[in-house]
């Protein structure tokens, strides 16, 4: 399995990024690979997002797990290959925040698209902690 990790601490509450997340159609307002993303149903488990980004087909995800206000995985199916990503806002101290979003490739693909397809973490990290944090 291929996995991978990125952080960025916040001044956020949880709940503010907990409304980011959910308010999936204006994903694309911090998340500048993103053409368009919608949500079929509520922002919760069995739920399908469709991403398509700018110049490229649309990609379906599921989200497989919701915890609000703390955690939500979404993933994606390529054939034999499983992506899940998951999105966690976690305690740092009284005043902070960690905003974790942590990939893991399950297939035989694992290896060469991984490093591709979440390679734009810290920039969507940046842009969604800037969104929340005004």
């Amino acid at each position: 399995m291929w996995s991978t990790e990125h952080t960025l601490e916040t001044t956020a509450t949880r709940e503010q990024v907990w409304r980011a997340w959910s308010d999936v159609p204006r994903w694309p307002e911090w998340n500048p690979d993103l053409e368009r993303a919608d949500l079929a149903g509520p922002f919760a488990a069995g739920s399908r997002i469709t991403m398509t980004p700018h110049g490229d087909e649309p990609i379906e995800l599921l989200i497989a797990d919701a915890l609000e206000p703390e955690l939500f995985v979404d993933e994606a199916r390529l054939g034999e290959t499983v992506i899940r990503t998951i999105h966690r806002v976690e305690p740092v101290g009284a005043d902070r925040r960690r905003v974790v979003y942590r990939m893991e490739i399950a297939g035989p693909e694992g290896e060469t698209i991984g490093p591709a397809i979440s390679g734009d973490f810290p920039e969507v990290l940046a842009g969604l902690v800037a969104r929340v944090e005004s």
